[in-house]
């Protein structure tokens, strides 16, 4: 066996994400921003300070947001970092249709990494709040789906703040660093989809020391683990003079450019976001299609990401046929049938539509146009999945 060159392996990943139809630097929305303070009364009031950025009809401070709703991503800084070296996340994930928001709280030498967890969870709470505000600048800006992302110490207690908010759909953690108090996965399990990163080359969080035990701790039936050849901690990130000065004072040093490892992390996080938060089927395939092509990266994996109803449970009910058309179900059931709840459900648990089948052959509204894989369930029991192509 041969060693492939570092330039093929980007070379033939990029070819990949052609192919695979992922455009991770297209920009079909204008990045708005604004700045946020938000109160969270069962913390002695403390305020939570964060910077906001989200689709908008165009570029710039307090502008008006681009109409539909969008997943919501809540992302925490590293050790003695801010928001701002981080502007290539929003530059790349507010463009795709999603909205950032970054607290800025824990900044100092002595953050609490229980507090800073705490602000990720709450976040994502009040932002959900304010989605149903009439006065917020926000309402009806959200999609009922979220993720907590964090880098380095933000990556640690992303861990931390799954615990705290239940309805959190995806954690995402980049180059994440063990916390104090450490995540504990035996007392508060994590058992939603999650995706952690590592820099192989990383000697400022060791992922033998960090990102592995975390990957480890992970409790849910479907986690994956991506480490870059090469690549190191504060690459994940913009240049930031604390990161960097913290990391010449180890070794080993990066191997490829913060460009190229760069363009390998969204290349892989984008289309498991838009299969995870945004029902995507598509971008199921294209992510598993570049874990398993293997260009420039190593992976673990307890699960194969996938949309096809043949990889999931074999629970489909023969006597029940359902059909997919525009933003409507169509579903054939037994007259049994008639009279027992019904619920729709996307493959990551988001609920679309719930009522009572009123007759065998029943049209069902879904909300919005969102082709896709679906769960059919009848008086609790999953009784049927139906894809069909989606965005």
């Amino acid at each position: 066996m041969f060693a492939i060159p570092q330039f093929t392996r980007t070379s033939l990943l990029l070819i990949l994400l052609f192919f695979s139809g992922v455009h991770v630097f297209a920009q079909p929305y204008a990045v708005g921003h604004r700045q946020a303070s938000f109160t969270d009364a069962s913390r002695n009031n403390r305020a939570v300070t964060c910077e906001v950025y989200y689709p908008a009809q165009t570029a710039g401070d307090n502008v008006p947001a681009a109409a539909g709703s969008f997943p919501l991503l809540v992302f925490g800084h590293g050790f003695v970092m801010d928001w701002s070296a981080y502007d290539i996340y929003w530059n790349n994930l507010v463009p795709a249709g999603y909205v950032m928001v970054f607290p800025t709280t824990e900044t100092g030498f002595s953050p609490s990494h229980t507090d800073f967890g705490k602000d990720l969870a709450f976040l994502v709470e009040t932002m959900q709040q304010q989605n149903q505000l009439s006065t917020s600048p926000y309402y009806s800006l959200l999609d009922t789906t979220s993720a907590v992302i964090g880098h380095s110490m933000g990556g640690g207690s992303a861990f931390l703040a799954m615990p705290y908010n239940s309805n959190i759909t995806a954690l995402v953690a980049i180059a994440p660093a063990v916390t104090t108090p450490p995540y504990n996965g035996t007392t508060s399990p994590i058992l939603t989809p999650a995706l952690v990163f590592a820099g192989a080359n990383d000697c400022v969080a060791p992922p033998a020391q960090h990102q592995l035990p975390l990957y480890d701790s992970l409790s849910g039936n479907c986690k994956s683990y991506i480490s870059i050849t090469g690549g190191n901690h504060c690459q994940f990130a913009s240049n930031n003079f604390n990161c960097t000065f913290g990391q010449l004072t180890c070794s080993p040093q990066a191997t490829i450019t913060a460009s190229v490892q760069q363009n390998t992390l969204f290349t892989l996080l984008l289309p498991w976001l838009n299969f995870y938060l945004k029902n995507t089927c598509a971008a199921a395939g294209q992510f598993q299609g570049l874990v398993t092509a293997g260009s420039g990266i190593t992976s673990l994996q307890n699960c194969s990401v996938s949309c096809n109803p043949s990889a999931l449970p074999s629970m489909d009910d023969q006597n029940v046929s359902c059909t997919i058309s525009g933003n409507a179900l169509y579903t054939s059931v037994p007259s049994s049938f008639v009279g027992n709840s019904y619920e729709i459900f996307t493959l990551t648990g988001k609920l679309l539509a719930r009522g009572t089948i009123r007759q065998s052959q029943q049209h069902i509204s879904l909300d919005g146009t969102a082709p896709g894989c679906y769960l059919f369930r009848c008086s609790g029991r999953t009784l049927k999945f139906v894809c069909s192509e989606g965005r």
